[in-house]
């Protein structure tokens, strides 16, 4: 349980720097280097292999907490909001909020991949191929 919250509280200020600007947005990476990162650690063995799956089962389910629209922390932001006022939000704003959310979520992607690309060299290998 302490090694969870450690984790949890690492990857939030890891976050909150990102968003400060205090940590490149190049740090962000996304599928390819999850793989290229399990492969590293496989090679380290089984309980590090087991730490590192761990680590990406809390990041994934903290992520998932944050109060972006389309996760369930956009969800449970929206409940909140309803029982405070004690009425439902306009559908209308939920559905702006959901679409903001989506293109919010799907632009990280984007970036996130963008970023594994430019780590492996991938625009490089392109853009000396055109010149």
């Amino acid at each position: 349980m302490n090694q969870t919250w450690g984790l949890a509280t690492q990857i939030f200020g890891t976050l909150l720097n990102i968003i400060q600007g205090d940590r490149p947005l190049e740090e962000l990476g996304g599928p390819i280097r999850i793989a290229q990162l399990s492969g590293q650690v496989a090679a380290d063995g089984a309980a590090a292999l087991l730490y590192f799956m761990a680590a990406l089962s809390v990041n994934l389910a903290l992520i998932n907490l944050l109060p972006i629209p389309v996760l369930d922390g956009g969800h449970l932001l929206i409940y909140a909001i309803e029982a405070v006022t004690r009425r439902p939000l306009n559908k209308r704003i939920i559905e702006y909020a959901f679409r903001a959310g989506i293109v919010f979520v799907v632009g990280l992607m984007l970036l996130a991949t963008w970023n594994d690309l430019k780590s492996l060299q991938v625009i490089d290998f392109f853009r000396r191929l055109v010149s």
